[in-house]
């Protein structure tokens, strides 16, 4: 019994003894204050009873009280600190094409919600030669745990290899509820998904100057042969209409591919432009050599690109446009959405876009690209890592992130994620996104769809040699058609 709870009866049963014994009789205790002193010690007993019980029951609740936080210190850890996270201590590595200092570092901020709530660490590698360096990667049984594709075909090469893990089905739930199915769709093997998206392009617009434009008069081009005028205007004022590169490393070419792809929907449109991704109209057709034509006809006019034709090929796809036309060395550049991630810093608000038109002003049909992420195994880790790449938190995070590293205007990354918190991104990148969420007429690169010895391999080095003139196009379109892998 606890030292108030005694004092409390002791002085209970003094007040009653008291009371009892307040009569001015000196001689003899009555009978009747003999009873009053026996029902005084009795109500000091009871007193103590039920001290004595209201302490056990406090006891008993301390008790109680403190098994539940035995139990929950037990639940925690060895040492009492907090509950160990779902997947503390496990690492999982990532690589991917993405490599300038700010897309690096951005895409592990994406990933960063989900190493605070699971303990992972997520390391990611990227590399302008991704494409060669993840096939010697497996050939040495040494492949990372997750790779990001910017070819849907190498993916599905791959996957028919037996080298990827189809998506679990909650990632693929998770996945479905923020992305459009047509995006999902292109990691679709085989009836197996086996990748997330985790980036998207807008590839069918031109970049330029406005206080170009608007100095000069020009207005924005909206047919094909436009824009061919607005070529031969510019050349006759004095002013280079084009900046072009296609060097990529191991993957130089593949900006000639795009603009191939391009001129085949707006020549031929959705139906034959499917064809030939399949296979079903060759790389000798008439429909292709035609664009491929098209293409080197406009490169050849002198004084259309900067450097002339015979640059092209060793000035880089992104950064040597980047600064010529931040520089005045050139009006325009047709790249694709990520190209603003290249554009100097804190020259943003100077450059806008426009639609590369189509060949019949009726219709509007528009080139997307991405990556996809995909699974060399099948941990838990690994796939919670894959749902998190698909998700808004990742796509929100690195924005936020990319954006900042880009001085808080254009970043460069893309996103048709249907969940993203559009107001992230500039204005002009958000209008790319609506874009790509509403398109009609929309197909994602050919070439990345094409199986890789084609669309990562042939198609880009004759796409080289055809620019710097070793091969022309006919000859040039045959050997592509030549290196598509037999049934």
């Amino acid at each position: 019994m606890s030292k108030w709870m005694k004092l409390l009866a002791a002085l209970f049963a003094v007040s009653l003894i008291a009371a009892a014994c307040g009569s001015d009789a000196a001689d003899t205790v009555s009978d009747v204050a003999s009873d009053d002193l026996d029902a005084a010690q009795s109500a000091r007993d009871d007193a103590l009873a039920a001290a004595e019980a209201a302490q056990a029951e406090a006891e008993a609740a301390k008790a109680e009280a403190d098994e539940a936080k035995a139990a929950l210190d037990a639940a925690g850890s060895d040492d009492g600190g907090p509950a160990p996270r779902e997947f503390e201590g496990e690492v999982v590595r990532i690589s991917g094409p993405e490599r300038s200092a700010e897309e690096w570092n951005a895409l592990e901020a994406g990933m960063v919600p989900f190493e605070e709530a699971t303990g992972a660490e997520v390391i990611y590698t990227g590399s302008a030669d991704w494409e060669a360096e993840i096939n010697v990667q497996l050939a040495a049984g040494n492949p990372p745990d997750i790779s990001s594709f910017p070819q849907p075909g190498k993916l599905a090469d791959f996957a028919r290899q037996g080298f990827l893990e189809p998506l679990r089905p909650e990632v693929l739930e998770a996945t479905q509820a923020e992305w459009a199915q047509s995006h999902i769709d292109f990691a679709l093997v085989d009836g197996e998904f086996y990748g997330v998206p985790v980036k998207t392009d807008l590839k069918s617009i031109v970049w330029h100057k406005p206080a170009v434009f608007d100095a000069n008069g020009y207005e924005h081009p909206g047919t094909w042969d436009e824009l061919k005028e607005l070529t031969n205007t510019m050349i006759a004022d004095g002013i280079t209409p084009w900046c072009v590169g296609i060097e990529s490393g191991q993957a130089t070419g593949w900006t000639f591919t795009d603009w191939t792809e391009d001129l085949m929907l707006r020549f031929h449109g959705g139906e034959a432009y499917d064809q030939w991704v399949s296979n079903d109209l060759k790389f000798a057709s008439d429909e292709v050599n035609q664009v491929m034509q098209e293409i080197i006809d406009l490169w050849s006019i002198d004084g259309a690109v900067f450097g002339g034709i015979e640059s092209i090929s060793s000035s880089h796809f992104a950064s040597k446009p980047a600064e010529d036309l931040i520089a005045d060395n050139c009006a325009m550049v047709r790249q694709a959405s990520f190209f603003s991630g290249f554009l100097p810093e804190g020259t943003s608000d100077q450059i806008s876009t426009f639609y590369f038109p189509a060949v019949d002003p009726a219709t509007a049909p528009v080139l997307v690209a991405g990556q996809h992420a995909a699974a060399f195994n099948d941990r838990d880790v690994v796939s919670a890592v894959l749902e998190h790449m698909g998700s808004s938190s990742y796509v929100n995070a690195r924005q936020t992130f990319q954006r900042e590293a880009k001085g808080g205007g254009l970043s460069g990354f893309n996103t048709a994620n249907t969940a993203a918190d559009r107001s992230l991104w500039a204005d002009l990148e958000g209008q790319f996104i609506e874009v790509m969420q509403n398109a009609e007429v929309a197909r994602f690169d050919g070439s990345d769809l094409m199986p890789a010895d084609v669309g990562a391999g042939e198609f880009w080095t004759q796409a080289t040699a055809i620019v710097n003139g070793e091969i022309d196009v006919a000859g040039g379109t045959a050997k592509i058609d030549e290196a598509w892998p037999s049934e």
